[in-house]
């Protein structure tokens, strides 16, 4: 199996793959359609699930791509290259897996990391029931200052400076903190969770719902793309470091990947409103084990290309169609390089960590 025949060049593409793999691989596979938008070509949104093994088994599997958009590209390829390999003939007689294709659909099919809200999908689970959303007390002193007027070297320059100066003052791992964790005031701005639940996060609960019903113990990965080293692997566990189910997940993909790491060699942000604290809320006191796997891409120069997807979403309609086509490429290079190398790496990465959890689940 070659990396190319795993990977897309459009949603469209990565969408029709998927369901060949999942039909060929006997999957019972069905699609959530988005009811209000349509991707570029006037065809259809959708979030695509396929199921395997037992659905009555209470091992279960939910691996899920797409969360943020162009992140897709990465995660879709995993999910087919499984399902191209043939394991999922092969599952335990007490195991099932779900395969969640596409959770934001609007972001794969536009080639932007949010929804159509411009919502960051991995900060909308937030427990809207619990209270007021979190506050990001820095991030309302920086929005305004990290808002680029045009996408100059200059402008560029400017906000890298805001950046510098707050680092100098509160230090690093405050500022990646203050970029990273969410914020839910300004639609325009980074990391924005939302004022509600978004379409994709409502339907993730209804496939955990219908898809999960019967499980006892559940094995996760959201795959991602970003942080990390260079077309390899990094682990962010949202299981209690202090309980078994992150001993569990050291066990299954080792203490050294799991167990202390630090994104970009800085403290690990309080995130807030994640897709993995979001599926244990809907799975209640049932137990969960897994991960955000990210596969490193710029490290911390995404900061940059972050704030390219931001002003796109709200400059692209006056751009001249060259320097659009040349701005979408450098961001999607970002996420999903072009390097056959990285996707390659990437894809055999993938299809290991995605045995690893399914022997671990099973000896669960």
């Amino acid at each position: 199996m070659e990396y190319y025949d795993c990977f897309a060049a459009s949603y469209a593409n990565a969408r029709a793959k998927f369901h060949k793999a999942a039909t060929a691989a006997q999957g019972e596979v069905r699609s959530f359609l988005h009811p209000a938008k349509k991707a570029p070509d006037g065809g259809p949104l959708a979030i695509d699930v396929a199921c395997f093994g037992d659905r009555k088994a209470p091992k279960q599997a939910l691996f899920v791509s797409g969360t943020h958009g162009q992140e897709g590209f990465s995660g879709s390829a995993v999910q087919i290259g499984w399902l191209k390999s043939g394991a999922a003939a092969r599952l335990p007689a007490d195991v099932g897996v779900v395969l969640v294709h596409g959770l934001n659909p609007y972001g794969f099919a536009h080639f932007t990391r949010t929804t159509e809200n411009n919502v960051d999908l991995n900060r909308n689970f937030i427990d809207r029931e619990a209270g007021s959303a979190p506050a990001n007390p820095h991030y309302e002193t920086l929005h305004a200052d990290l808002l680029i007027r045009e996408w100059t070297g200059a402008e560029n320059e400017r906000v890298a400076g805001v950046l510098e100066r707050f680092a100098g003052t509160y230090g690093r791992d405050a500022l990646f903190d203050t970029l990273a964790r969410g914020q839910y005031e300004h639609q325009d701005g980074l990391m924005f969770g939302g004022k509600d639940r978004e379409w994709s996060n409502r339907t993730l609960e209804t496939i955990v719902q219908e898809t999960l019903a019967g499980a006892e113990r559940v094995a996760f990965i959201d795959w991602h793309t970003g942080i990390g080293e260079y077309g390899k692997p990094f682990f962010l566990c949202f299981n209690d470091p202090a309980g078994p189910l992150f001993a569990r997940a050291c066990d299954w993909w080792g203490k050294d990947n799991v167990d202390g790491v630090r994104p970009h060699g800085m403290a690990r942000p309080n995130y807030t409103g994640l897709v993995f604290q979001g599926v244990q809320r809907f799975l209640g006191n049932r137990e969960m084990c897994g991960a955000v796997i990210e596969f490193g891409t710029r490290g911390v120069n995404m900061r940059r290309v972050l704030r390219l997807d931001q002003w796109l979403r709200r400059h692209h309609h006056g751009l001249d169609p060259d320097v659009l086509a040349t701005l979408q490429a450098d961001m999607m290079d970002a996420f999903c390089p072009f390097d056959g190398q990285w996707r390659k790496d990437t894809l055999d990465y993938g299809l290991k960590l995605t045995d690893q959890a399914l022997s671990g689940l099973a000896a669960w």
